[in-house]
């Protein structure tokens, strides 16, 4: 029997994984995170710290298990809070849920557990992992969770090969009523507690009041491009992987100002809501954004041409493989299952490696592709690798 620290965040998943663990006959200690101290842009209501830690807590005492609170709001917002800071400002959408689980959960917390003595770590993610031998090699898979629902191993797809030798995924076979009916069994009490949303180990936060913590409120125009713009028709001609995977390039002579905003950083393609402008037949969505300008290009209505690419590009620093063994050379072309974004279904398309990095080209063209996000590919159920998109 191994000896386990459970990342215990008062939610369901990592209640019942504890629980599993316990059962399995591990030694198991919980550690909960506390990852940030402002309070003044957490939604109380939402998803409350001290709430999570004081369930943390009875979780903990309910299974007779060791529990601790392991402050480390200084090394997250060192790696998270200034990385999405400034991917805002430079115009791109940040993900840092992604980000939390390379750099704090199976890296800074993962240090921490392995100086408790711990063989492992665990967490409530909805995957599995896979080890195998190759090569005379311990090799690991990251696999997706069994609940095609509720599987976040595209959160976990920059982890490498040792964060996942030391990684356990309890409830990864599981379906999301099989953990909320243990945790009842168990008399958790967790069982019945809403899944948590908002960042990770934070909480749902008021993004803008975030944000202009450190980015200054800058007003600037609205543009609306008309579905008719030949920017568009052009578009469809196009054949070259580099053309499929660029972005618009919008001036502000291609339409109308419709409106003002607040600064162009504060915002993402494919947005809704915050525009403040009335008056148009459909909804105004964000089809680019210039943060030098400080202009909002937007289009009407959910199927505005301007929010469909083709294809993407990640730059070559940017591309991770969980397995580097099975990793693309120069001239490489494979199909793969790809999201690129959480709970997306996964979609077609075609990996083409040249020497600066890899085109993703999609049989069906996708909505709103985000600098900034993280594109993620698959064969049947393995994560393969992933890469921020350019």
């Amino acid at each position: 029997m191994a000896k386990v620290v459970v990342g215990l965040s008062g939610g369901v998943d990592s209640s019942v994984a504890a629980q599993l663990l316990v059962d399995q006959g591990h030694e198991v200690i919980g550690l909960f995170m506390r990852n940030w101290h402002d309070e003044s842009v957490t939604l109380h209501n939402e998803c409350p710290w001290i709430e999570d830690s004081n369930d943390a807590m009875a979780v903990a005492d309910k299974l007779g298990i060791p529990f601790q609170v392991l402050d480390l709001s200084e090394q997250y917002k060192d790696r998270i809070v200034d990385y999405m800071f400034a991917e805002y400002q430079a115009g791109r959408t940040p993900n840092p849920d992604v980000l939390c689980n390379r750099e704090i959960k199976f890296d800074i917390f993962l240090d921490a557990a392995l100086s408790l003595g711990a063989d492992f770590v665990a967490t409530g993610h909805y995957c599995r992992k896979k080890t195998q031998e190759i090569d005379g090699k311990e090799v690991h898979s990251l696999l997706s969770g069994l609940d095609r629902n509720k599987d976040q191993s595209y959160f976990l797809c920059q982890l490498n090969q040792y964060q996942l030798s030391k990684a356990l995924f309890p409830v990864g076979d599981l379906q999301k009523s099989e953990v909320r009916k243990i945790a009842s069994e168990n008399d958790l009490v967790t069982a019945d507690k809403k899944d948590s949303q908002g960042l990770c180990f934070i909480g749902k936060v008021s993004l803008p009041d975030f944000l202009q913590q450190k980015l200054k409120a800058i007003p600037g125009d609205i543009i609306e491009v008309p579905a008719e713009d030949p920017r568009y028709i052009e578009y469809q001609k196009t054949e070259t992987l580099q053309d499929m995977a660029a972005p618009y390039s919008y001036l502000p002579e291609n339409g109308k100002v419709v409106g003002q905003h607040r600064g162009a950083h504060f915002f993402t393609i494919g947005q809704r809501k915050g525009l403040m402008v009335g008056g148009t037949p459909e909804p105004l969505f964000i089809i680019g954004t210039d943060v030098e300008k400080n202009i909002l290009y937007t289009g009407q209505g959910a199927n505005h041409p301007g929010l469909f690419h083709k294809g993407l590009f990640i730059a070559e620093k940017d591309i991770h493989w969980i397995r580097e063994d099975l990793s693309m050379n120069q001239g490489d072309v494979e199909l793969f299952d790809v999201r690129i974004r959480y709970r997306q279904d996964l979609q077609k398309a075609q990996l083409h490696k040249v020497k600066s990095g890899l085109y993703i080209i999609f049989e069906e063209s996708q909505k709103a592709i985000s600098p900034g996000q993280f594109a993620a590919w698959y064969k049947n159920d393995e994560l393969m690798g992933s890469g921020t998109i350019s």
